[in-house]
């Protein structure tokens, strides 16, 4: 008994324990047999089931009910396991038996596909027995045709061999062409049976017909032109004609030797008319030799034309041969007479040279001598030189078309069809003759340098007569014509250097650009730009202005009596026009070299490309650009000067009342009105260039601005009330001064804005800061760092000694001061701190308000 209750309780523990499957296994059972039953849930909790089932003690009354359709639906899976269990005792017989009638079916399966492959091979074996006597017919088929086609082709060789030795002894050229010709083809069919003696030696009978005909026919060439048949021609022409056919079939080398010793033939005259010793070979009858060549061609199509097969080109390789010739002749012999050449020769020379090239180009294809020879990629494009005045031509020097050529002004409609036929392939005959002068070409570089000499003295000369012109608005351009003119005939000189070299002349000529760029620089710009002067001081009439105590209306006339005497000697309205268009040249000319120095990339040889330089004349230009821009606004600035002197001679502390703006400041904004529209006028094609002026000066002035307020001491509060005014009034011209007197209203630039109201806005501060009580100390020094945060001990000082702090007072606030400047933040604003500058005595606070309402209104 005691075992089978413990077997009962191990039962009921293993069917208590919770059965827990992997993740994947769940996942798997859920997808196959989905179900919603919460006791069907991997995490099942049988307290919380129960506590769903009686959530309350009224819902225990039911309780009969649910456990009776617990039980059933126990039963009903009790009777489902049963089933199962029942099914799965017969699994195992059944298995056995399917598997045992699979291999019964496998077993028949073999048996059936060897029966097949048994069958496959009596079949095989069947169509063998069949065919064999067709195969052996198709043999002997395939060796009786080759056997036959053999017999015919040795048949045929024998026979031709026969007749071109009787052929070739009367000279019936016409009949060997062919009958040789065919003879080698057959004879390539018994390559593969050299070995057998009969076919070598019938191999080695048509090598030695060939060899023979070969020197038959050059020695009949040789004597139908002996004599006065040179120039007349032969008689047996025609079979000329025919041995030509013949040599076509020879090897190549006899066709090279009879057409070498022919072109030579035809030339041998050219070589003694134009020798070393004769006066014809010298570069002024250049002409002479182009013309017996043309005259030669002619004759020889004439009389020979129609002799040599037209694949030959024999007419294209006695013109190369000439051009050959002609190149080493003249090279020696300007060698040896390199002393009588002058520029003027040489581009006589060169001009007759290229128009000869040119027209060999157009005459032949140039096969000849892109076989033999071909042409190097460097070679320059030859095209006539254009005698015409480069000061007639665009002055957009570098706006050139495909072909290198400055287009006209009146450009023809065929322009498009010109440029496209310079896209075409470049002839071989293209600097054939005309490079034997790249070597003397410093004879036209130095010719260039002379003519660049006399250029830049005319425009010297031209400047001192025409000088500049005013530009009274903003439209066109004040730039000196002299630099276009310049640039033009750079432009000329480079196109045509580069017509007959690539190379070193190319750079040569570089340097005579970079030469003659400074020059411009130092004679036309910078020699001419004007000069700044000061009349006598009137120190003493200010020392004794200074003694005395006016208020704010006896003070105007006193400022008007400094700012009329003891003046800057400014820029005259012709020399301000002059500064600037001598800017506005300088300008054109920097990134027109740079334009230049990229032409020139183009133009030299691949490996000369990194000597190309030119940004130190790009420099030298900038530099005048920079020196313009300092000298306006040196002019401008300086101008100002008197009227800041007469600011910081007033008494200060003696100002009762506020009015309108201080006669100073009409004089600085008066002078502002009449010379910045001169310089925005004639620096409208700059107007980057105007920007920086604008910059600079501004920047200048309110230095020098905040350097005069600091002289102003001592100051009351009702001083620097009147000068915070004054502050505003000039801020508020200078940020509209890019515009100021135009027309046309533009914004000016951010960059120049952001530095105006930068530096006005300080000198605000430090009014403010003068105007604010120094009691309580601690408080001062706080508005101080706030309004003022970057600055140092010595702006402090300054702006104690103007509010007339004795000397114990600003030592105590300096001290005061260094003690607090480590530990202030500069994160505060001028804006946040202007609200603490009113926690002074209620008077003060009232003053700032009313300044800052009369500030606002005008």
């Amino acid at each position: 008994m005691a075992s089978l209750e413990d077997e009962d309780i191990i039962e009921d523990d293993h069917f208590s324990a919770v059965l827990t499957f992997p993740p994947e296994v769940q996942e798997a059972i859920d997808q196959v047999i989905p179900s919603s039953d919460p006791l069907d849930r991997p995490d099942f909790d049988a307290v919380e089931y129960i506590n769903g089932l009686f959530p309350t003690e009224q819902s225990l009354s039911n309780i009969d009910d649910v456990i009776n359709r617990i039980r059933y639906k126990i039963k009903r899976l009790d009777e489902d396991i049963r089933v199962v269990v029942r099914g799965q005792t017969n699994v195992g017989e059944e298995g056995k038996d399917s598997l045992e009638e699979a291999q019964k079916a496998i077993l028949q399966l073999f048996t059936k596909i060897k029966d097949i492959k048994d069958k496959a091979e009596k079949s095989e074996a069947m169509v063998k027995e069949i065919t064999r006597d067709i195969k052996q017919l198709d043999h002997a088929k395939r060796h009786l045709t080759t056997s036959i086609t053999t017999l015919n082709h040795l048949h045929m060789l024998v026979g031709g061999v026969d007749a071109l030795e009787s052929l070739a002894q009367k000279r019936q050229y016409g009949e060997v062409a062919n009958l040789l010709e065919g003879v080698l083809n057959v004879l390539e069919h018994f390559q593969k049976y050299k070995s057998i003696p009969q076919i070598g030696e019938l191999a080695d009978k048509v090598g030695l017909i060939r060899e023979e005909l070969a020197q038959q026919i050059k020695s009949d060439f040789e004597t139908a032109f002996q004599g006065t048949n040179i120039r007349q021609g032969p008689v047996n022409q025609t079979q000329l004609a025919e041995a030509c056919f013949v040599v076509n079939v020879l090897d190549s080398r006899v066709k090279k030797d009879l057409l070498n010793w022919f072109v030579k033939l035809q030339l041998s005259e050219y070589l003694v008319l134009f020798g070393e010793d004769q006066e014809l070979a010298w570069l002024d009858k250049i002409d002479h030799r182009y013309q017996w060549i043309k005259r030669t061609l002619m004759e020889f199509e004439e009389k020979f034309g129609r002799m040599f097969p037209p694949s030959w080109e024999v007419s294209e390789r006695i013109c190369a041969e000439f051009c050959e010739i002609t190149r080493k002749e003249l090279a020696k012999i300007m060698l040896k007479r390199s002393s009588q050449i002058d520029v003027k020769l040489l581009l006589f020379a060169i001009q007759r040279t290229v128009n000869f090239e040119t027209l060999c180009a157009r005459r032949f294809i140039g096969r000849t001598l892109a076989a033999d020879k071909p042409m190097a990629s460097s070679t320059p494009s030859m095209t006539p030189l254009s005698p015409s005045n480069p000061f007639t031509e665009s002055t957009n020097p570098f706006e050139v078309d495909s072909d290198g050529q400055v287009p006209s002004q009146a450009s023809p409609p065929e322009s498009d069809k010109q440029a496209a036929e310079a896209k075409l392939p470049q002839s071989p005959f293209v600097g054939l003759v005309s490079k034997c002068f790249e070597a003397h070409l410093n004879i036209y570089i130095e010719s260039q340098d002379r003519n660049l000499g006399e250029l830049i003295d005319r425009f010297v000369e031209d400047f001192r007569q025409y000088k500049t012109q005013k530009m009274d608005t903003e439209d066109g351009s004040n730039i000196l014509p002299s630099c276009a003119d310049l640039f033009v005939y750079y432009k000329k000189c480079m196109v045509q250097c580069s017509q007959l070299s690539m190379g070193p002349p190319m750079l040569l000529l570089m340097k005579t650009f970079q030469k003659y760029l400074k020059e411009y620089a130092l004679r036309l710009l910078t020699n001419n730009l004007p000069k700044l002067g000061k009349q006598e001081s009137l120190g003493s009439q200010l020392a004794r202005i200074s003694k005395q105590e006016p208020t704010i209306a006896s003070a105007s006339s006193l400022i008007q009596s400094i700012l009329k005497e003891g003046e800057m000697v400014k820029l005259t309205e012709e020399e301000q026009c002059r500064t600037c268009s001598i800017l506005c040249t300088a300008e054109y000319c920097m990134e027109t070299t740079q334009q230049l120095e990229e032409k020139l990339k183009e133009k030299v040889d691949r490996e000369l490309v990194d000597k190309i330089d030119l940004r130190a004349e790009q420099d030298v230009f900038h530099n005048v650009i920079s020196n313009c821009i300092q000298l306006l606004v040196q002019d401008l600035d300086c101008a100002c000067d008197p009227a800041l002197s007469a600011m910081t001679k007033l008494a200060w502390q003696n100002v009762e009342s506020v009015g309108d703006q201080s006669s100073y400041v009409n004089a600085i904004i008066g002078h502002l009105k009449a010379n910045l529209p001169v310089v925005r006028n004639n620096l409208f094609s700059s107007r980057k260039y105007f920007t920086q002026f604008c910059i600079k000066f501004a920047t200048s002035f309110i230095q020098k601005f905040v350097v005069a307020i600091y002289k102003c001491k001592p100051i009351s509060t009702v001083g620097a009330e009147q000068l915070l005014l004054d502050t505003h009034s000039l801020k508020t011209v200078l940020q509209d001064l890019p515009s100021l007197g135009s027309q046309v209203g533009r914004k000016a630039p951010a960059s120049y804005t952001t530095i105006v109201i930068k530096g006005m806005t300080k000198a605000e501060m430090i009014l403010k800061v003068v105007m604010s009580p120094h009691e309580p100390a601690r408080g001062f020094v706080d508005n101080y760092l706030k309004l003022l945060p970057e600055t140092d001990v010595s702006e402090f000082q300054k702006i104690l000694e103007m509010k007339g702090l004795k000397r114990n007072e600003q030592n105590s606030l300096v001290d005061l001061y260094r003690a607090k400047k480590p530990t202030t933040s500069a994160n505060e604003t001028p804006e946040k701190s202007s609200a603490s500058s009113a926690d002074g005595p209620e008077q003060q606070s009232s003053r700032i308000r009313k300044l800052n309402k009369l500030i606002k209104r005008l």
